[in-house]
């Protein structure tokens, strides 16, 4: 069981790796059940191979009733049967490891389904168990305990939903998502050993990393107090008492040379940076160059600031511009607004794809030649945009909770397209898939693209193939026109981007390696285009 630990000389992998996101509900379906699944995985790993990915970055793939893509957790030992079975996810892993790729697996400390043993024993308890111990069940306020224990927003932006649902009993409990979703109680050394015990189970099984979702919401005031009266030490973001968490588990993960990535959205950078430390975390998701708009100084700033919180703990820095959570890469920056703030996100919003599109080529270039690690989320190499879903066929709860006002984060979790002549442009071809795909989906199909010289995924394949001419020197920022960022690396390597409306004159070169559009007549670089230079 499990494979043998990496050879000194790649211990340091993630460091400047390049890590695909793999929400497996839509990767690929082999099946035929409409769902996308293990087997699906394992039979497109040759693809993946020649995308030249180093890791693999899998969304929560554990049993689970799916109230929350699968973040509703019932068994962390267990995969669930739309996936497949634990035993092909311990050949999946060393199927990829023998392809050098290695396995990430996602998991969600802050809470369990309400489907777990765990809580199932503390709802059959009853008030005062030491079950109900585990969670955060509280009496509620008012003559007779009709209020909620407290002030708390939900964490799905845009909820008007409490965070605390009733019992019969008359016990309350916390939930910062959905009902479905009840929240650990981290002052439990119940729940800190089960997590040790749930990572050593997965890195025994030859794991390489383990991403951690909402890595700053675990550990609460013990007195859950009013937000409006206590905002600060908050309640339950960001708390001192998480590091001592983390430090465990990096003791334990070092054993396996294990790394950890956590899903840490914090405004602040020196607390930021606290997550960072050689003894916690090994890296954090750089969200600020993720929600950041097209605008050349703003990105500047983004990398700049994101290279300097890193900079005192020595850790690497993150590139990412989408995931399974946020508007498709091509479709938010066709729109008049490109940035991302899950607060307005709005049925309807006008999209222009092609500038999407260019848009999209030329910051591909950008993430993957900044220094550190770079994560792409599946079907951002296809360029396939963020599809409006039926409002009959939408799953996420971030819809409901919002009664219909956020459209969710289903239209970029839609089923990839594999084959543009197949049934269900080849994810699957038995059953429609969970969630439908838009009636062009086919144009996007990896078959279409694999032979085009121009397609998204081909420069996503010649970027990834050179990025390792960049070196693992720091970043220079070259003098340039206003609207241009320009800036060079070790090993002589240059990236350009010209966001003005200008064309920009190319700096000196020996050799042009990659162009996300087309040059002028010229041979400028036009607006909304990225270059790879060698001098």
């Amino acid at each position: 069981m499990g494979q043998s630990i990496p050879a000194p000389k790649d211990r340091d992998w993630w460091r400047t790796a390049v890590i695909y996101q793999v929400y497996v509900r839509s990767f690929a379906d082999g099946d035929g059940d409409g769902t996308g699944d293990l087997a699906g995985v394992r039979a497109r790993l040759p693809y993946l191979a020649e995308l030249g990915v180093d890791a693999l970055w899998f969304s929560p793939w554990y049993l689970s009733p799916m109230k929350d893509g699968g973040y509703d957790v019932a068994d962390y030992r267990a995969i669930d049967p739309a996936f497949g079975t634990l035993a092909e996810a311990e050949k999946l892993i060393a199927e990829a490891r023998e392809l050098g790729i290695r396995t990430i697996v996602d998991i969600v400390p802050n809470h369990v389904s309400d489907q777990h043993p765990w809580f199932r024993a503390a709802l059959a308890a009853g008030p005062g168990s030491p079950e109900r111990a585990l969670f955060h069940f509280r009496p509620g306020r008012g003559a007779c305990g009709e209020l909620p224990p407290n002030d708390w927003p939900s964490q799905f932006v845009g909820s008007t939903e409490p965070v605390w649902t009733r019992l019969a009993d008359g016990d309350w409990y916390l939930h910062l998502f959905t009902p479905e979703q009840p929240d650990l109680d981290w002052a439990h050394p119940a729940v800190r050993q089960e997590h040790e015990e749930i990572l050593r189970f997965w890195f025994e099984r030859g794991v390489a990393g383990v991403r951690i979702d909402s890595a700053a919401l675990l550990a609460k005031d013990p007195d859950l107090p009013d937000l409006a009266a206590h905002p600060e030490p908050h309640p339950f973001v960001d708390r001192d008492e998480l590091h001592d968490i983390y430090r465990s588990w990096r003791t334990l993960a070092d054993a396996y040379d294990g790394v950890f990535v956590g899903e840490v959205w914090l405004p602040d950078t020196e607390r930021f940076a606290r997550y960072l430390r050689p003894d916690e975390l090994h890296t954090a998701f750089n969200f600020s160059f993720l929600s950041c708009p097209w605008d050349a100084a703003r990105l500047r700033a983004a990398v700049d600031t994101t290279l300097a919180e890193h900079a005192p703990v020595g850790a690497p820095a993150t590139w990412v511009l989408c995931n399974h959570d946020v508007t498709r890469t091509v479709t938010r920056y066709g729109r008049a607004d490109t940035g991302f703030d899950f607060a307005a996100k709005a049925f309807g919003t006008p999209t222009d794809l092609a500038l999407g599109t260019r848009r999209a080529r030329a910051a591909a270039l950008l993430s993957l030649a900044l220094p550190g690690a770079v994560y792409l989320y599946q079907g951002e190499e296809l360029g396939v945009p963020e599809a409006e879903i039926p409002v009959d066929r939408i799953q996420d709860p971030m819809y409901f909770r919002s009664h219909g006002v956020d459209p969710g984060r289903d239209g970029c979790r839609v089923p990839l397209p594999w084959a543009a002549d197949m049934p269900y442009a080849g994810f699957g071809s038995q059953r429609e898939p969970w969630l439908p795909q838009p009636a062009d989906w086919t144009s996007y199909a990896v078959d279409r693209q694999q032979n085009d010289p121009d397609s998204m995924l081909t420069l996503y394949r010649q970027a990834i193939a050179a990025r390792p001419l960049f070196g693992g020197g720091p970043l220079t920022w070259l003098p340039a026109h206003e609207g241009v960022l320009a800036f060079t690396r070790a090993e002589g390597m240059t990236c350009m981007v010209n966001l003005a409306p200008t064309p920009a004159e190319l700096p000196g070169h020996s050799q042009l390696l990659l162009v996300s559009g087309s040059l002028d007549d010229k041979g400028r670089l036009p607006q909304d285009t990225a270059v790879w230079l060698r001098s």
